[in-house]
């Protein structure tokens, strides 16, 4: 990386060309007329917008040449089922085009590994919620996205679920006063009690060591399975302070148990 270059795929995006709108029109028409040489100048001229899609995707871990060309496939399918007649940004046609294309690459090289027969089920779905949608101008719902396609509601949801990205206990939820908030810290687990935890873990001694703040912030969190945001909202104080709170707590505990 030098100055504003960036190479992917061994291009040099700094060096990357932009079409105006009326030499994108002229390439399009020339290209669905079947003339090789404007398509590619067509593909050339919008591989910013790539570039401007899969940043969304920068922080999954993936390789971002593999997204790149992944992305230019997208782009590639748009151009080619474009419609001149419509009056619709070449770009707002093309972005979903280019989405969709790195989602289901992500979904079938996802670790966890879902049949093929789930993902054409969630995959028909899908299509058929969006023309549902554009049917009726709003949301359908399960039931009759089942009706539509003549299936279980049941399996309908399995599979929706079953292809939507997993997601880490300590994934960032957003950052407050420095603190970083994650998943784990907005769940709520009712099924812990106190008792369960006394008789497992001989943590009485530990308890006592803390202050009088942080020994009801850990029994609410951890025996009473609150939320930080519930615990901030019955102590009176953020929940960036009750994070902090809880951390140092915690690692007072440690020495003792």
């Amino acid at each position: 990386m030098s100055g504003n270059k960036v190479e992917i795929c061994g291009v040099d995006t700094s060096a990357l060309p932009t079409l105006s709108h009326e030499r994108m029109k002229e390439l399009l028409k020339r290209a669905h007329e079947g003339d090789d040489a404007a398509r590619r100048e067509l593909i050339q001229g919008n591989l910013r917008l790539v570039l401007s899609v899969i940043q969304r995707f920068h922080n999954r871990g993936e390789n971002m040449d593999d997204l790149f060309q992944v992305g230019c496939i997208g782009l590639m399918k748009g151009l080619d089922n474009f419609d001149l007649s419509l009056n619709v940004r070449l770009s707002t046609y093309c972005v979903p085009m280019i989405i969709g294309e790195i989602r289901r690459y992500l979904r079938d090289n996802n670790a966890i590994r879902v049949s093929r027969s789930m993902r054409d089920t969630a995959y028909r779905a899908l299509k058929v919620r969006d023309t549902l949608s554009a049917a009726t101008g709003r949301e359908p719902t399960i039931a009759q996205i089942a009706r539509a396609m003549e299936a279980k509601e049941e399996d309908v949801v399995l599979s929706l679920e079953a292809i939507q990205d997993p997601i880490s206990l300590f994934d960032p939820v957003y950052q407050s006063g420095g603190d970083t908030i994650y998943v784990m810290d907005q769940v709520q687990d009712k099924r812990i009690s106190e008792e369960d935890w006394v008789q497992s873990l001989s943590i009485d001694q530990a308890l006592s060591r803390l202050q009088d703040r942080e020994r009801s912030i850990i029994r609410q969190r951890y025996f009473q399975g609150r939320t930080q945001m519930e615990v901030a909202q019955e102590i009176g104080i953020s929940q960036a302070q009750v994070s902090r709170l809880e951390k140092a707590a915690l690692q007072t505990m440690r020495k003792y148990i």
